[in-house]
């Protein structure tokens, strides 16, 4: 826990809000950030003791005087405050980090992984809820820890989507139950390398020991190899063979126990994997196969993950907003066997977008928006796929319909950060969604 401590919180978004709120009792908080997007957050920030410095020269107001950073997930770690921060030797956190120092005696269910996460996460949670469980969902499924300490009690379970960003400044931490969905080069703007990418991701596993689980895909090589020396039982899970937990033919089977796919509402070998982790998490629990089924039997889905907007005049629309990197497009676009009009762009990483040109089979017309439409429309030239180019998402699903017809699949799935012109993928989703009911 804090006490008396001077802290530094970089970055004013949820979770930033969240841990100054959490900390400003016994502390001195700063929390900065370069623009104010919610004078309310800032009123009631002051009022409870925090100092609040809008300011793009963050690093200006930091010295050696702070016992602390705590930074938002997202921020760069070339970022001046950082690269401070580790001259003066200041411990750099964040807010699923200060929230575990604050827990009382529970459970806690570590989700990470390049994709399939939130989802994962998510079904966990409905099922260990419908279950009768006492369990709470959170972490960068928009969920921040902190502000959801007051409620929980010994003996809680914590489901908590992880990522990469947050698993950068993890030390104390620990999952009881820590799980790896899977790995693919993403976030390499952040991270460098892929190998450096890839040790992070093994954080989640830090600090167990023999008494704690670790949820390991055997059917991804990479993931398998990293996995080789952990301390923890391992449970395997695959869509490629055998394993504690597999797919054969039609059937989910997990020991005696079998799920049949076409009972499941999600579809995809993408969304069976996370079905098998969510299994083997129930199980772990005692919880029946009766629960999970009903549960796989009634859930549709996260929103902004493949989610289903409407149909109109034989035209329908999916919203995977969530999608901001190539590996979790080619996800989606192998969700469909129909014609499919693809919207892509979004903030311009410089990442390539070459990966997808095995899964465009049937991608009849690419429509393209952002910071990354030019080379959007370069890409789909190339490969001979018709091309749109619009300025923003709103516009990008009106000429989307206007360039479909009956019988296809209008697709969101950007492959690219939302952060060029929202402050996140949901309200990029939230517009898309807004923009298709009002055709």
């Amino acid at each position: 826990m804090f006490e008396n401590k001077k802290i530094f919180v970089l970055g004013m978004g949820r979770s930033g809000i969240s841990v100054a709120r959490l900390l400003a009792n016994k502390n001195e908080v700063v929390i900065t950030d370069i623009k104010n997007d919610n004078e309310n957050d800032v009123e009631d920030l002051e009022k409870i003791g925090v100092k609040v410095i809008i300011t793009e020269d963050q690093a200006s107001i930091f010295d050696n005087s702070f016992d602390a950073v705590i930074k938002n997930p997202g921020i760069k770690l070339d970022h001046p405050v950082v690269l401070k921060a580790l001259e003066f030797n200041i411990p750099i956190l964040t807010e699923l980090e200060v929230a575990y120092r604050y827990l009382p005696d529970v459970k806690i269910v570590g989700i990470t992984g390049s994709n399939g996460k939130t989802t994962t996460t998510t079904i966990t949670y409905e099922i260990l809820k419908e279950a009768g469980l006492p369990v709470y969902l959170a972490g960068n499924i928009g969920i921040p820890l902190c502000s959801m300490l007051s409620n929980i009690k010994d003996g809680d379970i914590l489901t908590l989507e992880i990522s990469s960003h947050q698993l950068i400044n993890f030390d104390q931490f620990k999952a009881d139950i820590a799980v790896l969905t899977n790995l693919s080069p993403v976030h390499l703007d952040h991270f460098g390398t892929y190998e450096k990418y890839k040790m992070n991701k093994l954080t989640i596993f830090n600090h167990q020991t023999d008494s704690d689980l670790a949820i390991v895909n055997k059917g991804d090589s990479e993931v398998y190899e990293l996995s080789k020396g952990l301390k923890a039982q391992k449970l395997y899970f695959s869509s490629k063979g055998k394993a504690d937990i597999y797919i054969d033919n039609e059937y989910i089977v997990y020991g005696d126990s079998k799920f049949k796919l076409s009972d499941i509402k999600l579809r995809g070998i993408h969304n069976y994997e996370n079905v098998m982790v969510a299994i083997l998490i129930a199980k772990s629990f005692d919880v029946s196969d009766e629960v999970i089924k009903k549960v796989l039997g009634e859930f549709k889905g996260v929103a902004h993950r493949i989610e289903f907007v409407r149909t109109l005049n034989g035209r329908d629309f999916y919203n995977d907003s969530k999608s901001t990197n190539v590996t979790s497009t080619i996800t989606a676009l192998k969700s469909f066997n129909n014609d499919v009009v693809l919207i892509l762009g979004g903030l311009d990483r410089g990442h390539s977008f070459d990966d997808l040109v095995p899964y465009l089979s049937h991608t009849k017309h690419i429509v393209c928006y952002g910071e990354t439409k030019d080379r959007i429309k370069e890409f789909a030239l190339k490969n001979n796929v018709d091309v749109s180019v619009v300025d923003n998402v709103s516009e990008a699903a009106k000429e989307a319909y206007l360039v479909s017809k009956a019988g296809d699949t209008i697709l969101l799935s950007p492959a690219c950060a939302s952060w060029d012109q929202f402050k996140n993928f949901e309200l990029r989703g939230d517009e898309f969604k807004k923009t298709v009911k009002n055709l």
